[in-house]
């Protein structure tokens, strides 16, 4: 499996793995080439590669565990936010300089009702979640890191009140927060998007990871809106319970993806993301008196 690896190939380390496939006429020999980038992916990274380098800010990728329609993996926001900010740090290093670390992804994320009844659906409670990231600041502040990006994949995740009561503990560490699938417009690079195991995020797997996606096993991804018309004009906002909006877990369609579509919103995206790493890291925040 190439689960966790970027596509992208610069500067980068390479393993060999080798799988057999035996059928009733021959034993076929399938090498797949893994790509790796030590400097900046700590989920393959080691600390004989780390240990002389500066790092100027950290990502952190952010998930969930949950079911994706019928075809998509649990950890499909897990698998995305960091394959993205992966090719995002990699263009930060080429194009600006900057170096950033991206940490594993971080698989606990907010459900609705509805969702924790689904098998192996897990339920992280805002607690939760907000002492994973106290602890993860707190041990980066230590090491000397002093700005952080969460590149968040799930929609139920919410980081602002956390990050708020953070900044009050360590008032020279930045914390910004982003969602990369809401970073530029779906509508411009999909045709039908929706927003769970929908067009996009369907391309973008198929893009980083075609060996996880089997289309022909996915849901029409049909789902029921709020018959309350104040809730369809978010005048106001309720949880929705996920049983009762979607047969599949799917909230748009995906038959209609492509890897195609997937690589050049995930590029985009990932150059947006380089841009605001090199910022992050080299200009003021505020503009001077």
């Amino acid at each position: 499996s190439t689960q966790g690896y970027s596509s992208a190939a610069s500067d980068v380390y390479k393993r060999q793995d080798y799988l057999l496939i035996q059928d009733s006429v021959e034993e076929i020999y399938l090498i797949i080439t893994i790509v790796m980038n030590k400097e900046i992916d700590l989920s393959v990274s080691c600390y004989g590669k780390t240990k002389d380098l500066d790092y100027d800010l950290v990502i952190l990728p952010w998930g969930a565990t949950e079911p994706h329609n019928l075809h998509l993996p649990y950890l499909t926001d897990c698998i995305l936010s960091h394959s993205v900010a992966v090719d995002a740090a990699e263009r930060a290093k080429k194009e600006y300089g900057v170096r950033c670390m991206v940490m594993p992804p971080v698989a606990m994320g907010s459900q609705n009702p509805g969702q924790r009844e689904l098998p192996f659906c897990i339920h992280a409670r805002y607690e939760t979640q907000k002492a994973i990231l106290m602890d993860i600041v707190a041990s980066l502040h230590t090491q000397g890191i002093r700005k952080m990006v969460i590149v968040n994949g799930h929609g139920g995740n919410n980081f602002k009140n956390m990050i708020r009561d953070l900044s009050m503990d360590y008032p020279d560490f930045l914390i910004a927060c982003s969602e990369w699938f809401t970073v530029l417009p779906a509508k411009d690079y999909f045709d039908q998007p929706g927003d769970h195991a929908d067009e996009l995020e369907t391309s973008v797997m198929m893009h980083y990871h075609p060996e996880l996606v089997n289309l022909e096993e996915a849901g029409e991804g049909r789902y029921k809106p709020f018959a309350i018309k104040s809730l369809q004009e978010k005048v106001a906002w309720i949880p929705r319970d996920w049983q009762k909006v979607s047969d599949d877990t799917g909230i748009g369609n995906p038959k209609l993806a492509t890897a195609e579509k997937g690589k050049r919103y995930a590029e985009a995206v990932a150059e947006k993301y380089a841009k605001l790493f090199s910022e992050l890291a080299r200009e003021a925040v505020y503009c001077p008196e």
